[in-house]
């Protein structure tokens, strides 16, 4: 169990400290074991992102697998049991910086793609591979970058994992079938600088926007449906003033997000928002940042096949759920193509002593290859 294909290959990625956006060399480990099964392997470098476009086959359908292999600071290395980038194992559980997030998916997937093709090398369709250095960092010459390239030649994805930590208490536990979009406003609201003492020489942003503020938090903006909960709006960073008592300020500032379900889209957020604003009758300006899409995997031969080969190894069906953050899945899926997420557990990611279990990691490998198995056979 501690020392299967999965678990070496796991170790070897989280040796490289690749800090986003580096890359540290994980993509050259994964390429040169992809090229000994026939794929082609494609680098884009986009500023300072390294990105994989790998591709076995020219029919269709195209399986993708998508990931990444950066991985967020350690922090005080002195707070971690076992160094951050020493792989190490202590009952049952793979510790090191990466192993969740997402080394062990990235592992995971090419042992089961060389254990797929070595049973099936005639197998139907193509087999890709699109993986970054940017997805924890700014997210803008990655995944995104490299699906511009893709669409520029009419190179489409049809069925994608993105081999996120989707699991919650054992790996297939949950699976991911959809996010919620998210959109992030950036507002300021001009006033005019002055004393305390003298309001009738200044203007008070603060005053002025409040209640704009107030009812913009008080909207029901839908119900969600069976998949995605209600829209949710929420203020994540507001400032104001010199830091003197005495000093009315001149200027608001506001970011603000909303995480939105299929029943609106960020046009409409966007229209309604500002209205709220001109209605007011506010002096403020206002940047919006498109973080991605919702997308919705619901029905269909894909996810029938992902449901089935999760039972077949661990015994239950996955619950399906569009809950949480953003994935690069937002970037994939306005292609057309379906797009899930199925990874191990989640709690420690991004932490201190961040780990896998070791057992998760090779159940995942079965997971991946019984899914090859049923959608290119």
């Amino acid at each position: 169990m501690q020392d299967t294909a999965t678990i070496k290959f796991t170790k070897q990625l989280i040796e490289r400290p690749s800090i986003t956006p580096e890359d540290a060399g994980c993509q050259q480990l994964m390429a040169s074991r992809l090229e000994k099964l026939g794929f082609n392997i494609e680098s884009m470098f986009f500023v300072d992102t390294l990105n994989m476009w790998a591709r076995k086959g020219t029919e269709k359908p195209v399986f993708c697998f998508a990931g990444h292999t950066d991985v967020v600071p350690t922090g005080d290395e002195k707070l971690w049991n076992t160094p951050p980038f020493e792989p190490t194992i202590e009952d049952g559980m793979l510790y090191g910086r990466g192993a969740a997030d997402m080394k062990g998916s990235l592992a995971a997937m090419v042992v089961a793609t060389e254990r797929f093709v070595s049973k099936h090398p005639n197998h139907k369709g193509s087999i890709a591979f699109l993986i970054t250095s940017d997805e924890e960092g700014p997210f803008i010459n990655g995944t995104t970058r490299v699906i511009d390239e893709l669409e520029s030649r009419n190179e489409k994805i049809d069925m994608c994992i993105v081999g996120e930590p989707s699991s919650t208490n054992y790996c297939g536990d949950i699976v991911k079938n959809g996010r919620r979009g998210s959109l992030t406003g950036e507002l300021i609201v001009n006033g005019i600088q002055g004393h305390v003492a003298y309001p009738h020489l200044a203007k008070n942003p603060v005053h002025e926007a409040a209640l704009a503020i107030s009812e913009l938090s008080q909207i029901h903006w839908d119900s969600g449906n069976d998949y995605f909960p209600p829209t949710s709006f929420q203020i994540s960073n507001i400032n104001a003033g010199t830091g003197a008592g005495n000093v009315i300020p001149g200027q608001l500032d506001v970011m603000f997000n909303f995480r939105y379900s299929t029943e609106v889209t960020a046009e409409f957020l966007v229209t309604e928002v500002e209205k709220l604003f001109d209605s007011h009758e506010l002096s403020y300006e206002l940047k919006w940042t498109y973080n991605g899409l919702p997308f919705l995997t619901d029905t269909g031969d894909f996810i029938n096949a992902v449901n089935e080969a999760i039972t077949s190894v661990v015994g239950t069906a996955p619950i399906l759920s569009t809950a949480g953050g953003t994935s690069d899945g937002r970037f994939i899926a306005p292609t057309g193509a379906q797009v899930i997420e199925l990874g191990p557990c989640n709690a420690t990611i991004h932490k201190v002593n961040e780990s896998v279990s070791v057992k998760d990691l090779n159940d995942l490998t079965d997971m991946y290859e019984q899914i090859l198995e049923r959608t290119l056979l």
